[in-house]
């Protein structure tokens, strides 16, 4: 998976300001629809599938990640956003620690072999504890995102 196909400069967001689990789904939603990956009139939709699909189980990894994420019919191809939240968030993790990076992803409806190589991609990348300290200690969308592309 080419991770500079799927994250560009605008959708990565250093210091997120939500400060529980359904702000930080709401803000990195509003990252997608600002940028144009999903239309605005599907915000809703968008949201919803997120959050049904977080109730039914966390999709808080571990080592302070999070990859909320569903499939929806309103989309061609894979979207992401990336943030880290100014203060850890609850999102009822596995290790039950705070998360600290979060990386919200759509797949388009139907397509579940690309939802699981996106899922498994995201999660073994940033189960890296070297890949998650480099991503904790760059500064700036330009540096998040040289961290992203060297380990594709």
């Amino acid at each position: 998976m080419n991770f500079t196909e799927l994250l560009g400069l605008q959708q990565i967001v250093p210091r997120l300001s939500a400060t529980d689990r359904w702000a930080v789904i709401d803000q990195l939603i509003d990252v997608l629809v600002r940028t144009g990956k999903i239309r605005a009139e599907d915000r809703e939709t968008v949201r919803k599938a997120v959050k049904d699909r977080e109730t039914t189980k966390t999709t808080g990894i571990g080592y302070g990640i999070a990859l909320p994420h569903a499939s929806v019919g309103c989309i061609q191809d894979v979207v992401a956003a990336f943030g880290r939240p100014v203060q850890g968030v609850d999102f009822q993790a596995l290790d039950n620690q705070p998360v600290t990076m979060c990386v919200l992803f759509l797949t388009p409806q139907g397509q579940f072999q690309k939802h699981l190589v996106t899922l498994s991609t995201f999660a073994r990348l940033l189960s890296n504890k070297e890949i998650r300290q480099k991503l904790e200690a760059a500064q700036n969308p330009e540096e998040i995102l040289a961290i992203f592309r060297a380990a594709a």
